[in-house]
């Protein structure tokens, strides 16, 4: 059963039988939002590039980074499964993948956070049905699923953070609007949620 998560809210990453999860997806799914106007009936929608990132923190330090110029993390704990330009799943599927191999995660990364921000530049205002979701990715069964969508004048968002707590991993929803085409844009918004 799937949670819809608030900001600021927190779930456990472990099973309903008490044993961790071992590997998770966080999918992002998004449209464009129909332009208004005569104008933008005649063009459609423009494209949206929104993109994803998983930034790995030790310390308080970014240690890594999987996003859509650098796949993989050095440890191989964290896989992009490339990058979407155009959105258009939306309401169903993912249009943009981030595999996190829990067990592999070195001992020393303690924060995982996850951003999305539009490398296009347009803000969320222009988006819509986007949201981002937590996969058990070996039975497939969808955890939790936050609402991304909502409009306003922000070009990205520090959606949520995967931690360590109690020996097992915890999954708190952050949903702060911030600006910035690319994650390092959003350094020091992320600093404020280590």
């Amino acid at each position: 059963m799937s949670v819809n998560l608030s900001k600021g809210q927190q779930i456990s990453l472990s099973k309903s039988d008490g044993s961790a999860l071992s590997s998770v997806r966080m999918g992002l799914g998004w449209q464009a939002a129909p332009a208004k106007g005569f104008l933008a009936k005649l063009t459609g929608p423009r494209d949206i590039d929104l993109d994803a990132s998983a930034l790995l923190f030790s310390a308080g330090q970014l240690a890594d980074v999987a996003f859509f110029q650098h796949l993989t993390s050095d440890d191989g704990s964290v896989r992009h499964l490339g990058d979407n330009l155009t959105g258009g799943a939306g309401v169903g599927g993912d249009d943009e993948v981030i595999l996190v191999d829990l067990g592999r995660v070195p001992a020393h990364v303690d924060q995982i956070v996850f951003t999305v921000n539009s490398f296009t530049g347009q803000t969320f205002a222009q988006v819509q049905n986007a949201f981002c979701r937590l996969v058990d990715e070996i039975t497939g069964q969808e955890l939790a699923r936050y609402t991304l969508s909502g409009g306003g004048a922000h070009t990205a968002q520090i959606m949520a953070k995967f931690h360590r707590a109690g020996g097992g991993w915890q999954l708190t929803a952050i949903g702060e609007p911030a600006a910035g085409r690319a994650f390092q844009d959003l350094l020091p918004a992320i600093a404020g949620h280590l």
